[in-house]
């Protein structure tokens, strides 16, 4: 299919991005978006590309595979991280933005874009046989994306459902809260970074080990909100709440997100037992979001038990932890390599719902998708990087032949392996360099 129009569904991060490199193309694009109509059970804001889970997009060490995922969408010319340039916060070497400001800088590019018109309509079919709204999907285009996200509308699940073959999978995801700056215990908590204690990007609540024990307890017992009856808790083990690590071990926090490594409390001079950090959501440091901290406690427990850390104890919050489904699908059975539906060749996905997990991930799959459409419609060929890459050992993931197919981030077990003895930083300094002297070569190659 070579695409003289498209249609994409979705403007989230991976719906941006392909809209935006199919229309700097020449591509007419109608971008749909749902919202104000209707909103997920997770989104609040009528903007484009709105941040749900976190303000982070992670790290952007270059040695990290997080950091070399950004590296090579921003020689593709990535929208996402351009708006992320513009709209940063402080947060050490992780990439974070204020997530309000950062979504309206990406709902007035895209809505500039003269190659793209918005419509505000909700898509409830792709046209699969037996639809009952299929005579309503989209109709006149080369190529229809749907980069619906994780939380697609039950109509639109069904209709995907319907055309792949079998029902789509899931897990859930846990959002961290949100506290008030203003409302922080000062005498208590304290600014560093953990690599460089000089560095004031985070704030810290450190705990003895008998106040990371009372917390500990209220965790593990605290009330939560039950799944429904028909669905099967099917967590994804980068975003688990904390609770449920809580579960796992009286230390597991301890060794895990709240490990106090690398600080010193200024109270006592000495290194806590345990530590929760605090990264800002905003510019002007007015609000923070608990690292670590996503959670499906119930609302009153959530203020409860949060406040039991040292320097939370009066904290307000802005927004409370939830609990939400995300759906995707079986990649490697339903989707061929150009993300297209294996049974509906004109019918493409892109971002989480393909089983990427990440802002980043998401956005650098609808980032390619955009690119190698792009590419088609000038009767060249755009394969996708090679696998020893950040981008392309993630769309690899979508080909791989796992029978028990889980999302999964940008990672460096995601890359072929490197047959060398060396220790772990090492390691990771090889697999950097690999890839870049492989995406370096794909550029050349493709003239990208």
């Amino acid at each position: 299919m070579v695409p003289a129009s498209a249609a994409v569904v979705g403007a989230g991060l991976a719906g941006c991005e392909c809209a935006v490199a199919l229309a700097d193309a020449g591509i007419p694009v109608t971008l749909f978006e749902m919202k104000p109509l209707r909103f997920s059970g997770a989104h609040v804001g009528a903007d484009f590309a709105e941040l749900v889970c976190s303000n982070s997009f992670r790290s952007e060490d270059p040695y990290s595979a997080a950091g070399l995922l950004k590296e090579e969408m921003r020689a593709l010319g990535s929208l996402c991280l351009q708006a992320a340039d513009a709209t940063r916060v402080p947060a050490g070497k992780a990439l974070a933005v204020d997530r309000r400001r950062f979504a309206a800088w990406m709902t007035g590019r895209v809505s500039a874009h003269p190659g793209i018109r918005v419509e505000r309509k909700e898509i409830l079919s792709l046209g699969a046989p037996g639809d009952p709204y299929r005579d309503a999907a989209p109709r006149g285009y080369d190529a229809l994306i749907v980069a619906a996200g994780p939380l697609p509308g039950e109509a639109l699940a069904a209709s995907l459902a319907a055309l792949t073959g079998e029902d789509s999978l899931y897990f859930y995801d846990a959002v961290a809260p949100i506290v008030d700056g203003a409302t922080l215990n000062r005498e208590i908590v304290f600014a560093a970074s953990r690599r460089n204690p000089e560095d004031g990007d985070y704030l810290n609540c450190p705990m003895n080990r008998d106040e990371y024990a009372r917390f500990h307890a209220a965790l593990a017992t605290g009330r939560r909100f039950p799944a429904r009856p028909f669905e099967d808790e099917k967590h994804f083990e980068g975003c688990m709440p904390v609770e449920t690590l809580a579960e796992r071990g009286f230390m597991t926090l301890a060794f895990g997100p709240m490990k106090p490594v690398g600080f010193i409390d200024p109270r006592t001079g000495e290194r806590p037992f345990a530590l929760l950090q605090l990264r800002p959501e905003t510019l002007n440091r007015d609000m923070f979001n608990l690292v670590g901290c996503q959670t499906k406690l119930a609302y009153g427990e959530q203020e409860r038990v949060f406040r039991l850390v040292p320097g939370l104890e009066r904290a307000e919050f802005a927004r409370l932890g939830s609990m939400h489904r995300n759906t995707f699908v079986n990649a490697p059975r339903v989707l061929a390599e150009d993300l297209s539906l294996k049974s509906a060749p004109g019918i493409f996905l892109a971002g989480q719902i393909t089983g990427v997990e990440g802002y980043m991930e998401s956005a650098a799959c609808g980032l390619w998708l955009g690119r190698h459409l792009a590419a088609r419609a000038r009767g060249k060929t755009l394969s996708p990087p090679p696998q020893e890459t950040a981008l392309g050992a993630l769309l690899g993931h979508l080909r791989a032949g796992n029978p028990h197919f889980q999302p999964s981030n940008a990672q460096f077990g995601l890359m072929p392996a490197l047959n060398v003895k060396a220790g772990k930083a090492e390691r990771k300094r090889l697999y950097a360099e690999r890839a870049r002297a492989r995406f370096r070569s794909w550029k050349d190659t493709y003239g990208v």
